[in-house]
């Protein structure tokens, strides 16, 4: 099975901490939409597996129109093999959601939602620059689940400067009392070039504490634990059965297409990534020129990256793998780092599968990273 990512490169207002590509004019959406399906019919071949999973990211795709959107849905259908129980989730706003807009868009296919709520406190959400409101947060869940959408996810994020341990517990059980099923929870990172990065800089805004923002994942992990989430990936929680297909596939290696400026493909040998420029890659797609660079992946590049996404997940790294790819000289190295790690109880190894435990996830980039083969 494989994936499509649609990149919806539009939002309403730009968020502090963002550093994904999106604009906030919208004079082009039109024309977008048009290189989009256009973009999908020309690369029907790059992946020849039936679609189990269909993406609407960004950016920000629920404030699209839902008969712009209904064509890119008509372009894969017409263009893939689409399975018949395919998770088709979209990315949206809690200022975009309404009845009406959630009606249309269980008609036109999605069965997944994923809600950039980020906080259920104004001042959080204020420091962040959203455009939703506190009570925006929790009334659109609501309003999504007497829609019928029973497979939600939110998005939230700790670490915020002036967010207390207590505060972020409230915000969880906050969450925990809606009955969702899924939780993307990400600690506040501080990109460069972004407005966060830059009101830092001139000491407009506080910086982030990185042994809080430790203790909030500690809180977390507690947390989820306590209500019977499984922790699967280093940001993600699930209740049995919900764990997410799309990004699933992604951390395990699966096949996927991704269309729209900026987005990233993968077929099993060779990476790809679109252009990130809205203007450009609309004028290439429509006149047939190159909107996209790739490059072919060495054994040792596809042995870093099942390192990296491996460690990540509740499953682990298949020392297995590792074996296949890896001289005697190169394995010797990658077993003494295991053993450095196994000895700090950082990781455990279990049927050949090497994992993460709780204080190890902590350290999850730095450790991958020590495994890296040269």
């Amino acid at each position: 099975m494989a994936g499509i990512y649609i990149h919806i490169p539009f939002c309403r207002k730009a968020c502090h901490y963002c550093n994904f590509h999106f604009s906030t004019t919208h004079h082009l959406m039109e024309e977008m939409v048009g290189a989009i399906v256009l973009e999908i019919h020309q690369r029907r071949s790059y992946v020849s597996e039936a679609i189990n999973t269909i993406y609407f990211g960004g950016g920000t795709p629920s404030i699209v129109d839902v008969s712009l959107l209904g064509k890119i849905m008509d372009a894969v259908h017409s263009r893939f093999v689409v399975h018949r129980d395919a998770e088709v989730t979209l990315e949206a706003n809690p200022d975009d959601i309404h009845t009406t807009i959630l009606q249309q868009w269980k008609t036109m296919g999605i069965n997944r939602l994923s809600i950039g709520v980020q906080s259920f406190r104004g001042n959080d959400l204020l420091w962040m620059n959203r455009a939703h409101s506190a009570p925006q947060a929790i009334s659109c869940i609501k309003a999504a689940q007497d829609a019928g959408f029973s497979n939600l996810n939110i998005d939230l994020i700790y670490g915020i400067p002036h967010l207390t341990n207590a505060m972020w517990l409230q915000n969880l059980e906050q969450a925990f009392s809606l009955n969702i099923p899924h939780f993307s929870c990400y600690a506040l990172t501080v990109e460069k070039r972004t407005a966060l990065d830059k009101l830092i800089e001139k000491k407009e805004k506080q910086d982030v504490n990185p042994t809080m923002q430790s203790e909030q994942f500690t809180i977390l992990m507690q947390a989820m634990k306590k209500h019977q989430y499984r922790h699967y990936e280093i940001s993600n929680f699930a209740l049995p059965g919900f764990e997410s297909r799309h990004n699933s596939s992604y951390w395990g290696g699966e096949n996927y297409l991704g269309v729209g400026p900026s987005a990233h493909s993968y077929n099993g040998h060779s990476r790809q990534w679109n252009i990130a420029n809205n203007a450009l890659y609309i004028k290439l797609v429509r006149n047939g020129g190159l909107y996209f660079e790739a490059e072919t992946l060495t054994p040792i590049q596809k042995l870093n990256e099942k390192i990296m996404t491996g460690l990540r997940t509740s499953k682990g790294f298949d020392v297995s793998f590792g074996r296949q790819v890896m001289n005697s000289a190169q394995m010797h190295v990658f077993e003494k780092t295991v053993e450095k790690y196994l000895k700090r109880g950082l990781l455990f190894l279990e049927d050949d599968q090497l994992i993460l435990t709780d204080e190890g996830k902590h350290f999850a980039d730095g450790i991958a990273a020590d495994f890296f083969v040269e």
